[in-house]
């Protein structure tokens, strides 16, 4: 990360919401697909008329604003979904390198754009594949240390207890209640935020975690057909975001 670190602020922050973009653009059509059982090396095209999509009509953000968000050929409206995760994507690591300039912001962008997929998956379909569990823990594993400067085996040991301490919060709700209130993905979601943050934050991530639960279910206790408390979930959601914003809280807190 040498080279990225003597980029100026201002290239930096540019550069990581310019990757944003890119990656947004991947990221938004694996949500898409992926559910669907969809090719993801297929070539995109538009869902109205099939024809597929050329390099001008792919450029992130750009493509959407000069076509207005429409296909060239029918006319046919293009999911905005794809746009906004763009902008989510790009917003994350402009974000991050404001707020860290140099190797922890690009790790903190990093760890966001991981985080990314598996906040719309759980948030649209109560998904969290494990591939991308897997992928979010290892690669906390391999490069995270300089984010928080965290040690590997307080990150081993966050990868454990988080998984370990979900794990026995949903076994002891099935004993409880006699049904599941979690998914089987939530435990490793969090044993990936653990490998990221080691164990020491998880703590203030849960309690992050179920403030935002907590504001979802009053928000929406009058929203659908079935009452609250059957009604499922999207932890993982909370999860993500508690994590992602975790990072500065706690480096503020500990005066890293």
């Amino acid at each position: 990360m040498t080279r990225l670190d003597a980029l100026p602020l201002g290239a930096g922050i540019g550069l990581a919401a310019l990757i944003g973009l890119i990656l947004g653009s991947f990221i938004a059509t694996l949500v898409l697909r992926w559910p669907a059982e969809r090719s993801l090396s297929g070539r995109s095209a538009c869902d109205g008329c099939g024809r597929p999509l050329g390099a001008r009509d792919l450029v992130p953000l750009l493509s959407a604003l000069w076509q207005r968000g429409r296909c060239r050929r029918c006319g046919a409206a293009i999911d905005s979904f794809h746009w906004r995760v763009e902008m989510a994507a790009a917003l994350i690591g402009a974000v991050a390198l404001a707020a860290m300039p140099g190797t922890a912001g690009w790790l903190w962008a990093l760890f966001g754009w991981l985080l990314l997929p598996l906040l719309l998956l759980d948030a649209r379909h109560f998904w969290l594949p494990d591939p991308l569990n897997l992928l979010l823990a290892g690669t906390g594993l391999l490069v995270a240390g300089p984010l928080m400067g965290t040690a590997l085996a307080d990150r081993w040991i966050g990868a454990v207890a988080g998984g370990v301490v979900l794990a026995l919060i949903a076994w002891g709700y099935r004993r409880a209640r006699g049904a599941d209130g979690m998914g089987g993905g939530d435990p490793k979601l969090v044993a990936a935020i653990g490998a990221w943050l080691g164990w020491q934050p998880l703590p203030l991530v849960l309690l992050l975690a179920s403030l935002g639960g907590l504001a979802w279910a009053l928000t929406t206790r009058n929203a659908g057909d079935r009452p609250l408390h059957q009604r499922p979930v999207p932890f993982g959601v909370f999860a993500c975001t508690a994590s992602f914003a975790a990072v500065p809280i706690w480096l503020a807190l500990t005066g890293r």
